[in-house]
């Protein structure tokens, strides 16, 4: 229970002023009172003497920090606030001075302190609570920055799941019509497909579920779905994957090609009348990663009748915004009978 009491005060503005008056009124109590014992005249001073330190710092807190502080106008600011200091401690002089005689007939009372001294105590209390309201609007700020950049964490993480997730039903439904294809004429290739077809889900299933893998294993993923694919192909098909430069110790982010290589296969090879190919070249470098892939065009088929930088090319610049933000280059080619796409990645 009492956690939850200190957090209903932690989250109450007015419980928090409260508490503070509280606290405050028992040390000034004790400051002023005239013996070891604390008398009732001690209790009416205390509470009157808090009277012209509420004002000037309700005026701080609620005009001059909002309108001058927090808008920057930090000259005007520091003028009126050593001006709200002297009159602050002028009027507590004048309240016990001219007014409490006619709040408290039958007391009399007098300040106990000097001007200065009463600065003093203003000074004190200003810089305090000036100081409290600071701190807590910063804690507020980053508490509200911090969930900010937490709910953009999770809707950049589930953007690139749903982004992931459009690679696994395509590449799945045209493998297993391949396969489908080699089962009807009952080629001894069949399971060496399916073998490598159960090695790629593996791959994606468990794998890429991650932010970055290793890019040796992203290239092994590249070849068995070149190997599938290649079946699909006719004889004149000129297929070429090269990879130059050192890999090791590269991580990547998963399945960022396979969009690219998909829609080489999908709007060029597949569609091709003539002579076609799919030329891949991965170089990598001490500063960077080049991915180059070039294919002929063909003529696209039914639904497959779209530009051909269709949900392939789509998906892959949301996650390269997403994931290398000004790391990253994408540059197409387009001719007549040619579609060819760069991309550059720093590292």
């Amino acid at each position: 229970m009492k956690p939850i009491k200190f957090r209903s005060i932690y989250q109450n503005r007015v419980l928090q002023h409260i508490l503070f008056w509280f606290v405050s009124f028992l040390v000034l109590l004790r400051l002023f009172a005239g013996s070891a014992s604390i008398e009732k005249i001690d209790y009416i001073y205390t509470a009157l003497f808090h009277i012209s330190l509420i004002i000037g710092i309700y005026i701080n807190l609620l005009v001059l920090i909002p309108g001058l502080l927090s808008k920057k106008r930090y000259f005007l600011y520091g003028v009126l606030l050593v001006l709200l200091i002297l009159a602050t401690a002028m009027f507590n002089l004048f309240f016990f001075d001219q007014w409490v005689g006619y709040i408290m007939p039958g007391y009399y009372f007098i300040s106990y302190y000097e001007f200065i001294d009463i600065v003093k105590f203003v000074v004190v209390y200003i810089g305090i609570t000036s100081l409290i309201k600071l701190s807590k609007a910063w804690f507020e700020l980053s508490e509200t920055n911090r969930r900010l950049s937490q709910l953009q964490k999770e809707k950049i993480e589930t953007e690139l799941k749903a982004l992931k997730g459009q690679i696994n039903p395509h590449f799945l439904f045209n493998s297993m019509n391949s396969i489908y294809s080699l089962a009807l004429n009952q080629s001894p290739k069949t399971p060496e497909i399916i073998l490598k077809l159960s090695e790629i889900m593996r791959y994606i299933i468990y794998e890429a579920n991650v932010d970055y893998v290793d890019l040796t294993k992203e290239v092994e993923y590249l070849k068995d779905y070149i190997d599938i694919q290649e079946l699909r192909t006719n004889k004149r098909a000129s297929l070429l994957f090269e990879v130059t430069g050192e890999l090791n110790n590269i991580r990547i982010a998963p399945l960022l090609f396979f969009p690219l290589v998909e829609n080489s296969f999908k709007h060029g090879i597949k569609g091709a009348t003539g002579k076609s190919f799919v030329h891949i070249h991965l170089h990598v470098s001490e500063k960077n990663l080049v991915f180059a892939i070039e294919n002929n065009k063909g003529i696209p088929v039914d639904i497959e009748k779209n530009h051909f930088q269709g949900i392939g090319l789509d998906n892959v610049r949301k996650r390269l915004e997403m994931i290398y933000p000004g790391l990253h280059e994408l540059t197409i080619t387009e001719t007549s009978e040619t579609f060819k796409v760069v991309l550059t990645i720093n590292h």
